[in-house]
C-alpha cells in the first residue's frame, strides 16, 4: 500500500469523518472505497441481448418524394428547411 496526502475542503472533510463514525470505519478506508469504485472498469449487470433492442425499427416517418431518406437525407434536410 502506498502512503499519500490529500487536501479536503472543510465541508467535505466533516462529512467524510462523519460518515466515517456512522458506518464504523476509517476515513482511509472509506476513500479507498470511494477511489476503488470510481476507476473500477464498469460492468454489465447482464450480457444484451436482442430483446433489449426491440426499439429499432419501431419508428415511422412520411418520407414523401426522396424515399429512402436513410440514404437521400441531406435532401430530405434541405427541403425541410426550406418549409
Amino acid at each position: 500500500m502506498k502512503r499519500t496526502l490529500i487536501q479536503l475542503e472543510e465541508e467535505i472533510y466533516d462529512q467524510l469523518r462523519r460518515k466515517a463514525f456512522e458506518e464504523k470505519k476509517s476515513i482511509s478506508y472509506l476513500i479507498r472505497e470511494l477511489v476503488r469504485k470510481e476507476i473500477s472498469p464498469r460492468r454489465r449487470s447482464q450480457a444484451l441481448s436482442i430483446k433489449d433492442f426491440r426499439f429499432i425499427g419501431a419508428g415511422r416517418s412520411k418520407q414523401g418524394a426522396l424515399q429512402p431518406v436513410s440514404e437521400r437525407h441531406d435532401e430530405a434536410l434541405a427541403e425541410a428547411l426550406r418549409e
